[in-house]
This record gives structure tokens, C-alpha cells and sequence, in this order.
């Protein structure tokens, strides 16, 4: 039985790793193919160049992010339109600071 206990165990955190990486590669996807070239641009650059080393709290944060409007995003990045609480948060700020062109 305990054997069986620890292989489940094991077993989930694959899966959870598995989920967050798949989670990982559908954010580069989502945020290189927006719709809107501009927000393409920084929110994909900023994908391919920091998904690998972000937390998984920060995976989310990102995933929440694109749930938003392209347009929405892009004026809070350039801080052309006031930052909704929920979105006001150190990885906003990265991405105003990210130069995706270098």
C-alpha cells in the first residue's frame, strides 16, 4: 500500500508539471499571436524570453494578463490608461521595462 501511496504521489507531480508546462507553451503561442502587432511584439517577446524562468505564480499572473483586451494591455504597458488593481503587479512592470527590440 505505501508503495502504491508514494507512486500516486509521484504520479501527480508529473501530471502538475506536465499541466504547467503545457500552460507555459500556450502562453508563448497566445502572446506572440494576439491579433494586435504591437501587444505580438511585446507580449510575445517577453514570453520567449522569460517563460522558461518564471514562477508558476507568475505563469498564472501572465495567463490572467492575456485574458485581458490587446488593447487594454497595451495602454497599461505604455501607461496611456489607468492600471486595474488586479493587473497592477510586478510582472506589469517587467513588461513596461522589456525592449523587445535588441
Amino acid at each position: 500500500m505505501t508503495r502504491a501511496s508514494g507512486y500516486g504521489a509521484r504520479m501527480t507531480d508529473k501530471i502538475e508539471q506536465i499541466d504547467m508546462a503545457t500552460r507555459r507553451k500556450r502562453l508563448v503561442y497566445r502572446s506572440n499571436y494576439r491579433g494586435f502587432k504591437e501587444a505580438d511584439m511585446i507580449l510575445g517577446g517577453y514570453a520567449k524570453a522569460h517563460i522558461d524562468t518564471m514562477s508558476d505564480d507568475e505563469v498564472i499572473m501572465f495567463e490572467d494578463l492575456l485574458n485581458a483586451k490587446d488593447h487594454d494591455i497595451y495602454g497599461w504597458i505604455m501607461e496611456t490608461l489607468p492600471v486595474p488593481a488586479n493587473y497592477d503587479t510586478p510582472l506589469l512592470e517587467r513588461l513596461r521595462a522589456f525592449n523587445p527590440v535588441k
